[in-house]
Order: C-alpha cells, then sequence, then structure tokens
C-alpha cells in the first residue's frame, strides 16, 4: 500500500504545476455528477405528481428542467474531458522528457546492460499506458465516485431500510474488487514486459537488417517475433479473462440486490407504507447505481495496468546518475592536455578486474597509443578521458585537476573522438560535422572537412555540405563516414583526440588514405590511439602496451622492437618472420 501511496503522490507532484486547470476539471467532473444524479429524483414527481395527481405544471416544468440539466451535463462532460485531457498530456509530455533527459545521463555500463528496445518502451509503451491512466482513469474516478455518493444520500433520504438492505451486499462486490486488483496489476506488469521485450526485438532486428539479409535469418528473427508477439497476446488476454469474469460477477450480485429490493419495495407499496413514485426513483437509483460500480471494475483494471507501467517508468527516473558534475566545478577555459592515470583499478564486475593500478602519464601534444591483446582494457582507458566510466579505484587527470572535479560538458567539448564504426546522424553533412557544435561557421565545417581529407568529395556532391547521407549515414562508403567523423571531432579543435580503433574495419588503401588525414588532425594536440593494426601506430611518440591490467612495456617502435619483449611478439605473430618491422 505504501508503494501504491508513493505513485501517487508522485503523480500528484508532476500534475501541481498545471493545479488550475485540475482543479477545474474536478469542478466539471463534480458538476456533471450532480447533473447525472437529478434525474431519477425527477421519476418520483413524474409517477406521484403528474401520472397519479394529474399536474400539468408540474409536468411543464419537468421537461423543461430535463432539458436544462442534459444542456448542463454535455457543458460539464466537454469541460472535464478538455482541461482533464491538458493536464494529463502535460503530466505524460513531461514525464517523456523526464525520462529521455535521464536516460542520457545513465552511465554506459547502465545502457549497455539493457536492451535498447526496452528502454525505448519505457518512453513509448508505458507512457502511453499512464497517459491512458491520468486521462481516462482520474475522471472515472472522480465521476462515478460523486455520483455514487450522490445517489447513495438519495436512496438514504428515500427509505433508508431498503438502502441498507441494499449495502448489505455490496462487502461482496469490494472483497471481489480487491482481489481483482492485485492480480490485475501483476498481470498489468506482465504486459508491459512482454511489449518491452517484443520493442526490443523489433529494434535489434531494424538495427542489424544487414545482418539479417546477409545470413539469410528472416524467417528465424520472425519466428522470434512471433513467439514473442504471442506471449504478449497471452499476456493481454489473461488480463481481458479477469476483466471480463469480475465484471459479470459484479453484475449478477448487484442484479440479485436490485430483485431483492423490487419484492420488498414492492410489498411496501402494496401495504399503502411507500408511494410508487418512492419505489420508482429508488429503483432508478439502484439502476444508475450499477453503473458507477460497471465502471469501477474497469477503472480498476486499468488503474492496475497504469500503476505497473508507472512502477516502471519512476524505477527508470529512480535509477543513480552515476555519471555528473559537480555542483561548483574547477573553471578551466582553455586545456593544455596533460593526462594522468593515477593508480587506476577498473572492474565491471566486482570479482574481475580489467585493470590494476595502472599508472599512465600523455603529455601535451604527444602521440601514445596503446596495444595489447583483446579485453586488456584499451578502450576502457580511453573511456575514462571523457568520463563514460569512472575508476573503481585511483584517479584520472587533466592538467592536475581529477576530472570528477571539472565540468562534464566543459571536459567533452576539449576531448574529439573518432570511433571504430562512427555512427552519423540523420541529416546532412554539414549538420554531421558540426554536430555538437552549433556555432560553427560554414569555414569552420569546410576547414574540417579539408583536415578530414573528404571536402573535395562533399563539394563534387549538387548539394555539397547540404546532401543529406539517411538514418546512420547509409549513403556514405566505410572511408567516407570516418572521414566526416574525424571532420566531426576536430571542428571544435579539442585539445584531446581519442582514435578507438579508428581504421581496424578499413581496406588497407582506404586506411592508408584516411591515416594522412588522422596525420593532419593529431597535428599539435594530445592523441591517444587505440589500434589492433600495429602497422598503423609505427610514427606514435610513444607505443604502450597493456597486459593483465597494468603498463607492460612502453616506449617508440624501435626501442620495443629493440627490447624483444611483449611489443616483439606482438608484432611476430601479426606480421610472422618476414618483417620485425611492421610499416617499413
Amino acid at each position: 500500500m505504501s508503494q501504491k501511496r508513493n505513485i501517487y503522490f508522485r503523480l500528484l507532484g508532476e500534475a501541481r504545476p498545471y493545479l488550475p486547470r485540475f482543479m477545474a476539471a474536478i469542478c466539471c467532473m463534480i458538476l456533471a455528477s450532480v447533473f447525472t444524479i437529478i434525474p431519477p429524483w425527477l421519476l418520483k414527481n413524474v409517477v406521484d405528481d403528474v401520472l397519479i395527481e394529474k399536474k400539468m405544471v408540474v409536468l411543464n416544468f419537468l421537461c423543461i428542467g430535463v432539458i436544462i440539466l442534459f444542456i448542463g451535463k454535455a457543458v460539464a462532460n466537454y469541460g472535464q474531458q478538455y482541461f482533464m485531457n491538458w493536464v494529463g498530456q502535460r503530466v505524460v509530455m513531461d514525464l517523456r522528457a523526464q525520462l529521455y533527459e535521464h536516460m542520457q545521463k545513465l552511465s554506459l555500463k547502465y545502457i549497455h546492460s539493457r536492451r535498447v528496445g526496452e528502454l525505448m518502451s519505457r518512453i513509448t509503451n508505458d507512457v502511453n499506458v499512464l497517459q491512458n491512466m491520468v486521462t481516462t482513469v482520474i475522471v472515472d474516478l472522480i465521476v462515478q465516485g460523486v455520483t455514487f455518493l450522490g445517489m447513495l444520500a438519495f436512496m438514504v433520504y428515500i427509505n433508508w431500510k431498503l438502502t441498507c438492505i441494499t449495502f448489505a451486499v455490496l462487502p461482496i462486490a469490494v472483497i471481489l474488487l480487491d482481489r481483482a486488483s492485485k492480480k490485475l496489476r501483476v498481470v498489468g506488469h506482465d504486459i508491459q514486459r512482454q511489449l518491452a521485450i517484443l520493442s526490443a526485438i523489433v529494434q535489434e532486428a531494424l538495427s542489424a537488417i544487414r545482418i539479417v539479409l546477409s545470413f539469410s535469418t528472416e524467417e528465424m528473427e520472425l519466428r522470434k517475433f512471433r513467439e514473442q508477439n504471442l506471449y504478449n497476446f497471452k499476456a493481454i488476454m489473461k488480463r481481458t479473462q479477469v476483466h471480463a469474469l469480475l465484471t459479470g460477477v459484479i453484475e449478477v450480485v448487484l442484479i440479485s440486490a436490485l430483485a431483492l429490493i423490487l419484492w420488498i419495495g414492492g410489498r411496501e407499496v402494496v401495504k399503502g407504507n411507500s408511494s410508487p413514485g418512492e419505489l420508482i426513483a429508488f429503483l432508478g437509483y439502484l439502476g444508475f447505481l450499477v453503473q458507477p460500480i460497471r465502471v469501477y471494475t474497469r477503472v480498476i483494471s486499468n488503474m492496475s495496468h497504469g500503476l505497473a507501467a508507472c512502477d516502471r517508468i519512476f524505477d527508470l527516473l529512480d535509477t543513480p546518475v552515476e555519471i555528473r558534475s559537480p555542483r561548483v566545478p574547477v573553471v578551466v577555459e582553455r586545456m593544455e592536455g596533460r593526462v594522468e592515470f593515477r593508480d587506476v583499478w577498473f572492474s565491471y564486475d566486482e570479482d574481475q578486474w580489467v585493470l590494476k593500478g595502472l599508472d599512465l602519464v600523455l603529455e601535451p601534444g604527444e602521440k601514445v597509443a596503446i596495444v595489447g591483446p583483446t579485453g586488456v582494457g584499451k578502450s576502457t582507458l580511453a573511456d575514462f578521458i571523457p568520463r563514460f566510466y569512472d575508476p573503481r579505484k585511483g584517479s584520472v587527470l587533466i592538467d592536475g585537476h581529477d576530472i570528477r572535479e571539472l565540468d562534464l560538458k566543459v571536459l567533452r567539448k576539449q576531448i574529439g573522438i573518432v570511433p571504430q564504426d562512427p555512427v552519423l546522424m540523420k541529416g546532412s553533412i554539414g549538420f554531421n560535422i558540426s554536430y555538437g557544435y552549433p556555432d560553427a561557421t560554414e569555414e569552420d565545417i569546410r576547414e574540417a572537412a579539408r583536415i578530414a581529407g573528404i571536402a573535395d568529395y562533399i563539394e563534387s556532391l549538387p548539394r555539397g555540405y547540404a546532401s543529406e547521407i539517411g538514418e546512420r549515414g547509409v549513403t556514405l562508403s566505410g572511408g567516407q563516414r570516418q572521414r566526416v567523423a574525424i571532420a566531426r571531432a576536430i571542428i571544435r579543435d579539442p585539445r584531446i583526440l581519442i582514435l578507438d580503433e579508428a581504421t581496424s574495419s578499413l581496406d588497407v588503401e582506404v586506411e592508408m588514405q584516411i591515416q594522412e588525414a588522422l596525420k593532419k588532425a593529431m597535428r599539435g594536440r594530445t592523441s591517444l590511439i587505440i589500434a589492433h593494426r600495429l602497422s598503423t601506430i609505427r610514427d606514435a611518440d610513444r607505443i604502450i602496451v597493456l597486459y593483465q591490467g597494468k603498463v607492460a612495456e612502453s616506449g617508440s617502435h624501435e626501442e620495443l622492437m629493440g627490447h624483444r619483449g611483449a611489443y616483439w611478439r606482438l608484432c611476430r605473430l601479426q606480421f610472422g618472420d618476414q618483417d620485425e618491422t611492421p610499416g617499413k
């Protein structure tokens, strides 16, 4: 119960900025309920004063009154729907924005440990379910709740004895609703989980469509989708069964109560203890009373589904942000680019260290290459500099400042990254080169493209830098995408450049061309080069060999080859005995 209460309070907190419209919606809901309560009372006057007493004046007033009542009800319904939907849509819009903003702040470890489709489902499917709960369920709760209480008051006024008999049956309905609510909450969680997995399957298959087509695994992917779609179908049908069963049982209980009241009330009229109008009005209220209870059974189903979605939304929003800027960051206008790793320890899992007390210094303007076996921590080391991860122990310093003391945005603006598989955004080539640098001028874009060696190609296109490249840069070759990534990395003139296996996926000829562009890009910048192809790092000022989480060797290519140690053995494994000095 405390968890439910917490969710209610949080939702109310989200609606607090829109309190005036929310209160206007509630006023309209109460008015709509009042206009719904009055008509059954008019039945008493129709029977007693018009049909029995033959009073035409009363009939005239009743007919006019009914028209006025329903006009008022229509206006109130319009107001409640408009205001409540406005508030609900704003709350949902705010939550969706909070989710997206929060996801951007979460660590790479958190993002990589989950399927992207599941995270997307929180923003789409879960928020849509919440939207239905906010805009529909709350309206039903208030309108039907006020209607129920109003009708109950009139029933007590008309005949309190019959009302007591009627409500002797209600505990049965309450028990049924409570049990159904718990069951529907569990089912709602399952539905949202199955939808998230379904979204993840679609997202993965479409993202890797080339692989799917290349390996002719369309049937396998379709089978996975159908299986998960079936699980989702079964979860939804389970909720439908519980809801349908609950509705039927509640109606049987209420109609049985109605039949009992009709029998007892009829006897009272026959004996002269009650007027026919009173019995008709009472039965009218009792009949109308079925509607709030029937709606409430639907509300229980939708609310359980909505609360399950809320659980998932707030669970993500409550995930702590591990990497954040300090409240009072150290101000560094322009970095020199000295990077120091001081006694750095790191592990993705608690019991398996990737780096163990690593010490390393990169001097300003130095080109340092990192090599070593797969999984030794080369990319992890590079990820520390822009603070994609923080060390478990130890510290990383830039120009003598612990990077945890620096503002994240300021830090990352000083760092350019060229990944192995560059991801380009849908848009123009110029937009991708200037991505993250809105102040870039056309001259800045052209200069970055020139350094990256792609300016001639871009200017040969009919639309030049305004040419669209499609999602993820599908209209460009691998080498062209890499050059755009280089231009994007250097346009802000970063002091530190990270090349994470930037040419390993290219053929030798294109790689040599890209290397020339990279040499220009690295000029005057502290550069950290991660490479598997040892031929690409021969000209590095210093080569660091990582082994078992520590620096095994350090020196220039010639020095390390002369030591005939770990680097020499890596070269022999890669190039054999034909040449011990790769790159000649």
